[in-house]
């Protein structure tokens, strides 16, 4: 049997997601699995007939994680279930989706594929990143989509001087700086004019958020390098700035505080239905064709 015990995670904050999830609880029954309920989303849905366990326990103990809700809502699973190696399926219960890639009306069908074996896993990277005063850990996050350095409140710009593995590579004047995964790369990155960058890929893209000098572009690197950023003084003004790590932020930046961004040791495992296409989501998600290719499987 593939993934015997199965555990439903939902963005809780949405009006109406218990009927879906108890519609969803009640279908992977009648397939002969054991369902757990993330313990927030059980309390906030009063989804509490099935099983409640904590997202560490999840982590332990089910075959597949399975998430309703938006990309944010994968973001968090994902950073707390990927150092299991945990599965996780994404139902899109939001608006634009990219790696909640199966929509809410197609789910149960999706999801019955799934359960018969007719499904692709797709690994992808995360990143680890921490904040350093001196020799002291200020704080450390994980993320998958993207860790990113912004100026705080309305004041000027930021400046940060960047190495990898040790080398100098410039110091960027920007409102911000982002540091994004393949994943991430269709996120904050997109609209800050960075590539898109294809999820197989062992990358990073630094991409500047409205730089000084315009001809600071986005730069993919290696992901087996290891990111070195000191925010520094501009002038005479010393500037703060904030870090986020997906929706996880670090407000006290201080000039001389270092973050240190490299690749995560584990990943987090997707589960696609069988015939899922990257491409066949930008498509969807971006318009790029107006007419759906013949070659298409999953639309």
């Amino acid at each position: 049997m593939h993934f015997p015990t199965v555990a439903l995670i939902g963005r809780y904050q949405d009006t109406g997601l218990d009927t879906p999830l108890r519609a969803l609880a009640h279908a992977l029954t009648q397939a002969g699995r054991h369902v757990l309920i993330d313990a927030d989303t059980a309390r906030n849905t009063r989804v509490t007939e099935y099983p409640i366990a904590t997202l560490e326990e999840i982590g332990k103990t089910a075959s597949l994680a399975v998430v309703m809700g938006g990309d944010g809502t994968v973001l968090g699973a994902s950073r707390h279930l990927a150092p299991y190696g945990m599965p996780l399926v994404g139902i899109n219960h939001g608006r634009l989706g990219f790696i909640t890639d199966i929509a809410l009306q197609d789910a149960h069908g999706a999801l019955a594929r799934v359960l018969e074996g007719s499904f692709q896993i797709e690994e992808r990277m995360l990143l680890e990143g921490s904040v350093w005063r001196g020799d002291q850990k200020m704080y450390s996050a994980s993320a998958l989509n993207d860790v990113v350095l912004n100026r705080a409140g309305r004041g000027g710009m930021i400046e940060v001087r960047v190495e990898l593995d040790g080398a100098f590579m410039y110091t960027q004047r920007a409102d911000g700086l982002i540091i994004a995964t393949p994943t991430g790369s269709t996120a904050y990155a997109l609209s800050a004019n960075g590539p898109i960058l294809h999820p197989g890929m062992n990358a990073m893209v630094l991409v500047p958020v409205a730089p000084q000098t315009l001809s600071n572009r986005p730069i993919v690197i290696p992901d087996s390098g290891v990111l070195n950023m000191t925010l520094t003084a501009m002038g005479r003004v010393e500037v703060g700035a904030s870090v986020h790590f997906d929706m996880q932020t670090w407000s006290d930046l201080q000039p001389g505080d270092r973050i240190v961004v490299q690749r995560a040791p584990y990943t987090i495992r997707f589960v696609h239905p069988e015939g899922y296409s990257f491409f066949s989501t930008l498509r969807r998600k971006l318009h790029w064709n107006l007419m759906p290719e013949a070659s298409d499987n999953v639309e």
